[in-house]
């Protein structure tokens, strides 16, 4: 039995949402709003939110958000990140580049490439300054920027926009898809019109043993841990998530709790200030329940998901999924 409902029951009920998911694209998809850009709650880690609030609106060509996304991409917001090729800190800064172009951010005298309240300062000081290198150019002027950032200020100008680079054009990509998921939406989020298919796939596991680690494989017996479920679910429809759940929160916009539609992420935190603490994931399926595998003894489950370590949600989009890094450098 599922909250006093037969499981037979459940099913029809679950199938209604999920075509509710397709009725209500029509109605959703085209919806939106203006206004300023906020970050979505936890998405940016408490410590470092403030920072991200204030200079992210330091010149128009960037947002809270975008430099969100820049930092997240350099370094998954660890200030002691370090790359083979020597960037440093938590926005990556070279020493020849933080030695011409980082900043005194906290007003201490020093400048600190591993001090998060000097770098994140020094990295929207850096966009600012590429961007006014191509105001003139025709376009998007944050495309313009990401696209000098990647490639320089001439390539951009040469081109009148952003140039025929693939590897500068899937940056701009990437950094642009990652902003929707640290934005806090204005509107209402697009459905997911791969929502249906990965259901239908973990609704087929339902009582499946769990597995700590579990990525369903044959040698495993099929069982599945939280994102392991989430992941095989979408992999179904052609979207590869990460394998852990707190980087699955990253794949896309994240919608309130009352505008939740079959197929979101949905996610549990004890630290309800900061993505890259939450430990657990499931698929929503409406009505206040999501399919998950819990925990170790219990089996694929439905489970209600207004508890008090309830952190959000996410809606994954193809885009969203592709642009999470997978090379993070260390430190």
């Amino acid at each position: 039995m599922f909250g006093g409902i037969g499981v037979g029951m459940v099913m029809c009920f679950l199938a209604l949402l999920v075509v509710g998911t397709y009725s209500a694209a029509a109605g959703l998809a085209g919806s939106g709003g203006g206004g300023a850009v906020a970050l979505a709650k936890g998405a940016v880690p408490a410590r470092f939110q403030p920072l991200v609030q204030k200079w992210g609106n330091l010149c128009p060509a960037i947002n809270p958000a975008l430099l969100a996304a820049q930092l997240y991409q350099e370094s998954g917001w660890n200030p002691r990140a370090q790359s083979p090729a020597a960037a440093q800190g938590i926005a990556q800064f070279i020493p020849g580049t933080w030695a011409t172009h980082g900043i005194d951010g906290n007003g201490d005298g020093k400048r600190d490439v591993w001090d998060p309240a000097d770098a994140i300062p020094s990295a929207a000081s850096y966009d600012c300054e590429i961007a006014g290198y191509v105001k003139k150019v025709p376009g998007d002027p944050t495309n313009n920027m990401l696209a000098a950032y990647n490639a320089g200020a001439y390539a951009v100008i040469k081109y009148g926009g952003v140039p025929p680079y693939k590897e500068t054009q899937n940056y701009v990509k990437i950094i642009r898809s990652l902003e929707k998921s640290f934005a806090r939406p204005v509107g209402r989020v697009a459905p997911s019109r791969q929502a249906a298919g990965a259901i239908y796939f973990a609704q087929k596991k339902l009582g499946t043993p769990y597995l700590w680690g579990g990525n369903g494989t044959p040698e495993q017996q099929g069982r599945f841990d939280c994102s392991g479920l989430t992941q095989a679910a979408y992999r179904t429809v052609g979207i590869e998530l990460p394998r852990v759940a707190n980087d699955q929160y990253n794949a896309g916009p994240h919608p309130s709790r009352d505008e939740l539609l079959p197929g979101d992420l949905v996610f549990f935190s004890d630290d309800l200030t900061n993505s890259r603490a939450i430990r657990h994931v499931g698929l929503y399926v409406g009505g206040g329940y999501m399919i998950n595998a819990p925990f170790t003894g219990a089996v694929i489950r439905f489970d209600k998901i207004d508890t008090p370590d309830y952190f959000g949600a996410t809606r994954v989009t193809k885009d969203g999924a592709a642009a999470l890094p997978t090379d993070l450098p260390t430190g």
